[in-house]
């Protein structure tokens, strides 16, 4: 552990290019990075807070095939909405840099011909899987196939998402290609590898014995498994035609690993951001923090440090506080499915409200285990927790000043008792905020800012000045005072997690931004100081709204139904004679109207061409009568009459059903004259 560091590096994993950010992301990652640097800035540190977008692997080929784009392209696009929708959210990085960029080449390759100088990788040619449709070898995660621990047969070749389980893709069962779904066939190919088994040792001894009790136990325990397993030798290069190419000869047609290449990201994005770099990556008074979600724990705690080591002028991780999942109302955050609430989409659709979603993940953060976002959870702790207490208080605190002193701060009298232990509160409350956020506790740390809004709040209503203003004047002064001192230091505690509302109680406040150290003094905000004007810090969230939210959800779930339901298997076989008896014609819907009692009947009047006829139809449900009236659709004319609900029906209008029940007319792609045959 890094004592008493001068500086801190602090790192949030790259997002991959291929797509936006969800909430999953930020309350894995970047909120918990977020809220420690801004923490760390208030206590006056020197911290670099860095990121970017790592543009190399296989996930970015995969996408721009999907879209029918390059690769450029693809991780163009996403850099930019992802960079964006950081910035909107308040993630305040000190650089937001890419790994397509000039500098991360230079670096990346610089650092590998420097463990290949040294003689630190092993040159192997091996055997590996080769798709002989799309004539090329393939990566990783261009192969699925059955999982070996969990049986999940949609496990990738680096990794099975189910599970978790790190995996090489010789070790799938029936794995086949994702390009052209082919059987894989094994081919002859030179690779370099990083030899972990020659780190093992050291590994153990550094994190095993050195920081255990130090890093979270979902970190320790997975890093200390894995080393108790036994390390293998990892390849760093791929064969591929996307990433950095390995800078030495006999490497033609093939780039760097994307695990080997991207960690090497942060250090690039540190050049680009400054100078003097090298003091927050080379300095043994340093401390690194590397913020990730626990799929990523193996590559930043066992790969990277291991290619740091075998560089020999890095500094190592002090700590990776690594985060687990969070769910989304009870099933698992899936891009594939499209099962997410996504960061730029939220931010269009509530508009101002980018700290309520803060809020909402901070204080429901999965620091210690899976935990589960639901909106109305999110409406809750907007309406029940920010507007009903820390925004109540605040109100309560600034409009009360304006009423009674025209916004100037009163003087305190004597103190009571209680005035004594309420400030004493207040004063102790920054140091016990603070030994949260240093040990990672987000949520606690959280926890304690509501309970200082809760006592400003049991302050003011157990002292009631709105009614003592009538008796004890002197005494209101006193007890105004001390509610603004707690407004004051809101104003600085809270900057870590909700930044834009801390902006806009410091402008009611009319208050400098201030420093950790400030937040609980007893005299923050001085005697005689002008306050501003009282504006809501919150504002409901209201039931349609979040109803909206749900419901687009559960369309998304009948999308994903739909199109991944088996389809039927073709009933028995029919002779052509059989066929040819069913005498199908198009006809022209003229009237149409509801059957009384009944949820699923139309009565329609239809021009067969033939004739014009009454036929009864199960499609209520999903039709309303007059948007089908003048619709051609497909009928069976010669079915024998059958009377429903006390009508004859003459013949049957041809559907087409999808897996959730839903219908659809089977109709003539262009106009056909009333009475066309359906052969």
């Amino acid at each position: 552990m890094t004592n008493n560091p001068k500086r801190y590096t602090v790192t949030a994993a790259l997002p991959y290019a291929n797509g936006p950010v969800h909430i999953g992301h930020l309350a894995g990652v970047y909120l918990p990075a977020d809220v420690y640097v801004r923490y760390l800035r208030l206590q006056n540190r020197d911290v670099k807070f860095i990121c970017g977008s790592d543009e190399h692997g296989v996930p970015i080929t995969i996408r721009a095939k999907k879209e029918g784009i390059t690769p450029q392209q693809a991780v163009d696009k996403y850099h930019e909405l992802i960079k964006k929708s950081f910035e909107d959210f308040n993630i305040s990085f000190d650089v937001y840099d890419r790994t397509s960029s000039k500098i991360h080449a230079e670096t990346a390759g610089d650092f590998f011909k420097k463990l290949y100088e040294d003689g630190k990788f092993i040159e192997q040619t091996t055997q590996q899987y080769y798709d002989e449709k799309a004539q090329q070898f393939l990566a990783d995660r261009y192969i699925v196939g059955t999982c070996p621990k969990c049986g999940n047969e949609n496990a990738y070749g680096d990794q099975c998402e189910s599970c978790g389980t790190s995996l090489n893709a010789t070790d799938l069962i029936n794995p086949k290609s994702t390009l052209s779904g082919a059987v894989p066939v094994m081919r002859e190919t030179k690779h370099w590898y990083l030899p972990l088994n020659e780190y093992e040792a050291w590994l153990r001894e550094w994190i095993v014995e050195g920081h255990k009790g130090d890093w979270k136990p979902n970190v320790y325990g997975q890093c200390k498994s894995w080393i108790d397993q036994g390390l293998q030798p990892r390849a760093v290069t791929r064969d591929l035609d996307w990433g950095v190419p390995v800078p030495v000869e006999g490497a033609e047609g093939k780039v760097l690993y994307v695990w080997f290449d991207a960690p090497i990201g942060y250090i690039s994005a540190t050049k680009a951001l400054t100078d003097d770099w090298e003091k927050y990556w080379k300095d043994e008074e340093s401390k690194l923090v590397h913020f990730i979600g626990k799929d990523n724990i193996v590559f930043h705690c066992i790969i990277f440090p291991s290619m740091l080591k075998a560089h020999g002028d890095y500094i190592l991780p002090d700590n990776v506080p690594a985060n687990e999942f969070l769910n989304l109302e009870g099933d698992k955050i899936s891009t594939s499915r499209n099962w997410a609430v996504w960061l730029h989409e939220y931010l269009e659709e509530f508009p101002g409200k980018g700290d309520v979603l803060r809020y909402a993940l901070a204080s429901n953060m999965p620091e210690t285990k899976d935990n589960d976002f639901t909106w109305k959870d999110y409406q809750a702790r907007n309406n029940n927790e920010l507007l009903a207490i820390l925004g109540n208080f605040i109100n309560r605190a600034v409009v009360l000043t304006q009423k009674y002193y025209e916004g100037a701060v009163p003087e305190r009298g004597e103190l009571t008792d209680y005035d004594r232990e309420v400030l004493g509160v207040l004063e102790g409350m920054p140091l016990v905020i603070a030994t949260y956020i240093e040990r990672y506790r987000f949520r606690d740390a959280l926890g304690e800012l509501m309970n200082l809004a809760r006592l400003g709040n049991k302050y003011l209503a157990d002292t009631e000045p709105w009614k003592l203003i009538k008796t004890d004047a002197e005494r209101v002064k006193t007890i105004m005072n001390i509610a603004l001192q707690i407004s004051g230091s809101l104003s600085i505690l809270m900057e870590p997690f909700l930044p834009e509302s801390a902006g806009k109680l410091r402008s009611m406040l009319s208050l400098n931004p201030g420093m950790w150290a400030d937040a609980g003094s007893a005299d923050l905000v001085p005697a005689g100081h002008i306050i501003g004007k009282p504006e809501l810090l919150f504002e409901r969230v209201e039931d349609a709204a979040v109803d909206a939210q749900v419901q687009k959800l559960l369309d998304t779930k009948k999308a994903n139904e739909v199109a991944n339901a088996t389809v039927e298997t073709a009933k028995e076989n029919i002779t052509f004679d059989d066929f040819t008896k069913m005498d199908i014609r198009i006809g022209t819907i003229l009237e149409a109207e509801k059957v009384a009692k009944t949820k699923k009947l139309l009565k329609l009047k239809v021009d067969t061409g033939i004739d014009q006829r009454t036929v009864v139809s199960g499609i209520a449900e999903f039709f309303k009568p007059e948007e089908i009236v003048g619709q051609q659709v497909s009928i069976l004319v010669n079915l024998a009459p059958r009377e429903i609900k006390g009508i004859t029906s003459q013949g049957m209008i041809l559907m087409a059903e999808n897996p959730d029940g839903s219908l659809a007319f089977v109709q003539p792609s262009k106009q056909i004259k009333n009475g066309g045959e359906v052969r």
